[in-house]
């Protein structure tokens, strides 16, 4: 490869690796044409898909250089970094070469502002015109649009992109205002609202964009936000624009750091905490006055999980009887996931279940059994049980997610 080149990729794969918001969930497989690229499921780990499938991305930025100067960015207008900026059809020689390798099977693009909102997006989406339109890419494409941009280049970008995204940055307006003054939350809300119009209306009329939907970001201790305001923050986002995904991305400290910002980055266990609260948002039927109710400060328990968090509050409500609670309650006791929970109730219309069954159908029993209880298992009610959580618990050892 060309030196030049090389120096650039290595400046821009680094710049990049701060958007946690490359995941290629919920992308319909293009159908590569005889001379398309892009059809293969083979390449090196970058990302997961929902079905547990490892992905690659070739993961950069278009530029580092940026007409803003947001607190918390390494890539700031007034960041001593050293910068570099890649041309559109740099960006594809490396797309289509590093595709021909078997290095990657998809692209992630983010960029600086450069020259003006409507320049730099024109920039990003003229990338993936051409590697649709002259290479026949049929790999995988996401797309970081620029919300203070034109609509109707977002639409464009959204023809040939399989996934686009807008970063919220921070929770709170007055967090923005005080860390990233070029930027509002009104306007990115905004662009996500004409994004998920477009998305809804093209479903309706059964032509491609953005398959895969949208998703955003958000930075995590770089403000006085508790874990309360980002996760409402987030149910707004699924709620009202049908958000495929929201990222938590836990501030890091950056060289020559404003005074307004921590000087130290959050716990990482607290991203890992939103992560988990996020899953129960979704797919669980939780909602946030349940998870975040109770915390101290609005903060989600470090300790614990959400979720075994929301039971210890909640001990008169178990334990439940597998053979009889419905699935909603069965969700909600701890160690159960979705998978285990849908096998207990196919299992228990044909058998009344023990708990060796129940031992069967989820690998995490030890967990699970202070909560529910089978015909021939019988636990004492909770409430009578003060040092549940130091017996659940080991000490330093609560990593797992349910």
């Amino acid at each position: 490869m060309d030196p030049a080149l090389t120096a650039k990729l290595r400046i821009l794969a680094d710049a990049a690796k701060y958007d946690a918001s490359c995941a290629s969930s919920g992308a319909p497989k293009r159908v590569a044409g005889p001379k398309g690229l892009g059809s293969t499921s083979n390449g090196i780990c970058h990302a997961y898909t929902p079905d547990g499938r490892c992905i690659s991305l070739l993961k950069i930025l278009l530029t580092n250089y940026c007409l803003f100067d947001c607190a918390y960015c390494i890539n700031r207008r007034s960041s001593n970094v050293k910068r570099a900026r890649f041309s559109v059809e740099e960006v594809v020689k490396l797309t289509v070469e590093f595709y021909k390798r078997n290095y990657i099977e998809g692209l992630f693009l983010s960029s600086g502002i450069i020259r003006t909102p409507d320049h730099t997006m024109e920039q990003m989406m003229l990338v993936a015109k051409i590697l649709r339109r002259d290479h026949g890419f049929a790999g995988y494409i996401h797309l970081k649009t620029i919300p203070e941009a034109s609509p109707w280049l977002i639409e464009q970008a959204g023809l040939w992109a399989d996934r686009l995204s807008i970063n919220m940055e921070l929770p709170l307006q007055q967090s923005l205002e005080k860390l990233a003054p070029e930027k509002s939350s009104a306007t990115i809300n905004n662009a996500m609202g004409q994004m998920h119009e477009r998305i809804v209306e093209a479903k309706e009329e059964r032509r491609r964009f953005s398959p895969a939907g949208q998703s955003t970001q958000m930075i995590v201790g770089a403000d006085e936000a508790n874990d309360e305001h980002v996760l409402r923050t987030s149910d707004m986002l699924y709620s009202r624009f049908a958000m495929r995904r929201v990222y938590y991305s836990a501030f890091s400290p950056i060289p020559q750091a404003s005074a307004i910002l921590p000087a130290k980055p959050p716990p990482l266990q607290r991203e890992n905490r939103l992560y988990q609260a996020d899953w129960l948002l979704r797919y669980y039927g939780f909602s946030v006055d349940e998870i975040a109710s109770g915390g101290e400060h609005g903060m989600l328990d470090l300790e614990i999980d959400p979720k075994l968090a929301w039971a210890l509050k909640n001990r008169h409500r178990f334990p439940v009887d597998v053979n009889k609670a419905d699935r909603e309650m069965l969700l909600r006791v701890p160690g159960l996931g979705k998978r285990a929970v849908d096998r207990i109730v196919l299992a228990r219309r044909h058998t009344r279940l023990r708990l060796d069954d129940v031992a069967r159908l989820s690998g995490a029993l030890r967990r699970a059994r202070p909560f529910l209880m089978t015909d021939d298992y019988h636990p004492a009610a909770l409430t009578d049980r003060i040092d549940l959580r130091q017996r659940i618990v080991p000490p330093a050892k609560q990593l797992s997610l349910f």
